[in-house]
Order: C-alpha cells, then sequence, then structure tokens
C-alpha cells in the first residue's frame, strides 16, 4: 500500500525520518534504512537538515525507493530558487519519488556554511502552489508541460506554538495552497497536542504527529531553550534525571513508546512521525514497545 493509500485509508500510520551523511560513506544508513523495511509506511529523507550540508535528499530517496521504500522527499526553499526547485521535482518525479514534503528551511546562520547566502525566492506555501501547478501540467509562470507530477503533497505545522494562532493561519495558507499531509513539529504534551486536533480536525488533511527521541534530560532542557515551538514538561525532564545518564536512552525509548500508544489508542491524529536523530537504530525497539510490530 502506498504511503497516500495508507494515509487516505484510515490507517494509523508510522513514518520515519533518516538524515543522508555529510560525505559518501551510506553503510550506516543503508543498514538503519534495511531495519526499517516492511516497518514503516514511509521515510523521510532530510534536506540539508539543520543548514549543514550533506547528501542530497533526492539522490538518498532514489536509493529508498529501489531498497522497496516509499521515500518522502524534503524540500527547502532555503537553497534554490524556484527554477531549480522546479527543476528538482521534475526530476524527482521521472525518478519514480511521489510524495513531497515542502518547508520553507532554517537559515544558514544554523549550519556549518554560515557565510552561504539563503535563497528564500519563495517560502513553504508558496512551493505547495508550485507543486500543486506542476501537478495539473503546469509551471510556476503558467507555461504548459509535457507530462505532469503526481505528487503528494506534504507540510510541516508547530502545535506547541506560543501564541498559536499564527501557526494556525498559516497551517489554513497551506491546506489551501494544496497540502494534503502534515508531519508536525515535536510534541511532547499530549493534552495541548489534542487541544490543536480539536482545530485540525475541522479540515480535510491529514496530521501525523511528530515525536523526537529524548536522550537525556541536558537534551531536554536544550531543546526548551534553543528550539522554538518545542516544550518538553518538567515531568519528563525529572523521569530522564531520575534514570541517570546509563539508562537515559532507555527513558526516552519508553516515553515515545507510551506517547505513541496513547496517541493511537485514544485516535487523537492519523498517525506519527518518528524522528530518532542520530540513534534511528532504536526506531524499531520503539515501534516494539509502542505495540506497531
Amino acid at each position: 500500500m502506498s504511503f497516500r493509500n495508507a494515509l487516505e485509508s484510515g490507517k494509523f500510520v508510522v513514518t520515519a525520518e533518516v538524515g543522508p551523511p555529510k560525505g559518501t560513506d551510506i553503510k550506516k544508513i543503508l543498514h538503519e534504512a534495511e531495519m526499517l523495511k516492511n516497518k514503516v509506511d514511509a521515510l523521510n529523507v532530510t534536506d540539508n537538515q539543520s543548514a549543514v550540508m550533506r547528501i542530497s535528499s533526492m539522490s538518498f530517496c532514489k536509493l529508498l525507493l529501489d531498497m522497496g521504500h516509499e521515500p518522502i522527499l524534503q524540500m527547502t526553499c532555503r537553497d534554490r530558487n524556484r527554477i531549480g526547485l522546479q527543476s528538482d521535482l521534475l526530476g524527482a518525479a521521472i525518478l519514480g519519488i511521489k510524495n513531497v514534503l515542502c518547508m520553507t528551511g532554517d537559515h544558514p546562520n544554523a549550519g556549518d556554511h554560515k557565510e552561504a547566502k539563503p535563497v528564500y525566492d519563495i517560502e513553504s506555501v508558496q512551493l505547495l502552489q508550485v507543486v500543486d501547478g506542476l501537478n495539473s501540467g503546469r509551471d510556476m509562470m503558467g507555461n504548459d508541460l509535457m507530462g505532469s507530477t503526481d505528487f503528494y503533497q506534504g507540510a510541516v505545522v508547530t502545535p506547541e506554538a506560543n501564541p498559536l494562532e499564527p501557526q494556525m493561519m498559516k497551517f489554513e495558507k497551506k491546506i489551501n495552497a494544496g497540502a494534503h499531509f502534515f508531519q508536525t513539529q515535536a510534541i511532547y504534551d499530549i493534552d495541548k497536542f489534542r487541544d490543536f486536533m480539536t482545530s485540525a480536525r475541522k479540515f480535510p488533511v491529514k496530521i501525523l504527529a511528530g515525536l523526537v527521541l529524548l536522550k537525556s534530560a541536558g537534551m531536554a532542557n536544550f531543546m526548551n531553550k534553543f528550539v522554538p515551538g518545542i516544550s518538553v514538561p518538567q515531568v519528563l525532564i525529572d523521569e530522564l534525571k531520575a534514570a541517570g545518564k546509563e539508562k537515559a536512552m532507555e527513558t526516552g525509548i519508553e516515553i515515545m513508546a507510551r506517547h505513541i500508544r496513547q496517541l493511537k489508542d485514544e485516535s487523537v491524529c492519523d498517525g506519527i512521525h518518528i524522528m530518532a536523530i542520530g540513534a534511528e537504530d532504536k526506531v524499531p525497539a520503539i515501534m516494539e514497545r509502542a505495540g506497531l510490530l
């Protein structure tokens, strides 16, 4: 079943994320992808995540496709103008890539090439409109294409943003621009996320709750301090502290599995998006403990 069909069928969908390496040695990431085969419905491939230069998302999506995975191409507006974005999308289409996640992208100041010039010719809402146009057989200027694309396009949203109203306004703009599914920024407060879903359910889109694996109390505190839109409750930080350094990862896995079980059992959303960030080998264990395998 394709990712699109899985979501539209009402199945509780599971996606995970892989970050291409900084270099050409791909043995580790291919091994991790192999571990997830027939376990997840799709695999996101990050696009120079956090503005750090890595192997291109499209090339690794093609490798995943050849492995039997269904990839989700992440595409940011940071590094390419509208010509480059459309060209890459057409290239992805002829490679057989069907899913694309449209993002504005972190500023280069956040990454390892701080002197790089950001492009931002367009942003995520406009990129969704571009994809919608390519699906309809025309480019951004209205020119007819020799063959259209057939992308299932998605976007991101931050349910724990404070205030939430601007985020909801952009959420609706993205839907109007053609978004069919959303993968959220990391959520840790299920009650707060449930409030967001009450508003989100008014729209005909699918929502996958983003979950980032907490590896330590220090990581949780760092995210609270430096990552906008993420709020790790003190009770979870205390749980990680009580576990100690040796058992912190195990505790983080248990916290994520617990949240997944709750989201699924209570039908809070349409699925989950697991972001293990450097610990992709832990994803099968998380899924098994959450009762998904």
